[in-house]
């Protein structure tokens, strides 16, 4: 149960070796840091549109395109053929697979992306793993910290189950999608193939191939004429 094989197709990174040893997938972002310090080496085959900030501990694959005005501080190795656009920020310790996409205003700090995933505008992705193939909505923020003290907990045949995680916002199974504006919420699970609607306040486990459908009531009333002053 929550074994990185639930969620995730490990041929679509070339750093499934993050999962080794880890009895559950979070574990992986608790290894990320040294991982990076372990095999990163820099390197730039992309190429650049406009004026970036890239730091010095990066990698850049080929046929991947940075815009105008990203900001890629690293530690971070990004795959090939990716889009990295205009307005992107990647803070420190952050994976991106082949094939990705990282939008206008989307930020990343301490997480994984799979081949494919698709991160694309004004989404906030913190302490993550995205599956293969992963999608965000317009909006869509991975929330990563509680307010309340203590570590992140995920529900474990009905008790809480202690991540060891003071940071964690989800892990999205292969093929999830999150609708626009939705909020998920620290330690959020969605399974693979799983649909989140918009506008949804999402907390706890999704199982794969459900919908979390928000069918919230709209009322449409009359409009009546203002009285004129």
């Amino acid at each position: 149960m929550f074994n990185a094989a639930d969620f995730f197709d490990l041929s679509q990174t070339e750093h499934a070796a993050l999962f080794d040893g880890c009895q559950f997938a979070w574990d992986a972002l608790k290894k990320l840091p040294e991982y990076l310090r372990s095999q990163l080496k820099p390197e730039l085959r992309n190429r650049c549109e406009g004026r970036a900030y890239v730091g010095e501990q990066v990698f850049i694959g080929e046929g991947t395109v940075v815009e105008d005005g990203a900001m890629i501080k690293g530690p971070a190795i990004i795959g090939k053929n990716c889009q990295i656009r205009h307005n992107a920020y990647l803070r420190e310790n952050v994976i991106v697979g082949d094939n990705c996409v990282v939008g206008n205003s989307s930020e990343l700090k301490n997480s994984l992306l799979f081949n494919g995933a698709q991160v694309p505008h004004f989404n906030y992705v913190g302490d993550s793993i995205l599956g293969r193939k992963a999608h965000l909505g317009a909006g869509v923020v991975l929330s990563n910290f509680k307010a309340f003290p203590g570590n992140i907990t995920v529900e474990i045949d009905g008790q809480p189950f202690d991540t060891g995680l003071r940071k964690f916002g989800a892990l999205l199974g292969d093929d999830a999608d999150i609708g626009c504006n939705a909020v998920l919420n620290p330690g959020s699970i969605i399974g693979r193939g799983a649909v989140i609607y918009p506008n949804t306040n999402w907390r706890g486990i999704l199982p794969a191939n459900m919908i979390a459908k928000n069918k919230t009531a709209i009322e449409v009333v009359v409009r009546r004429p203002r009285e004129a002053k």
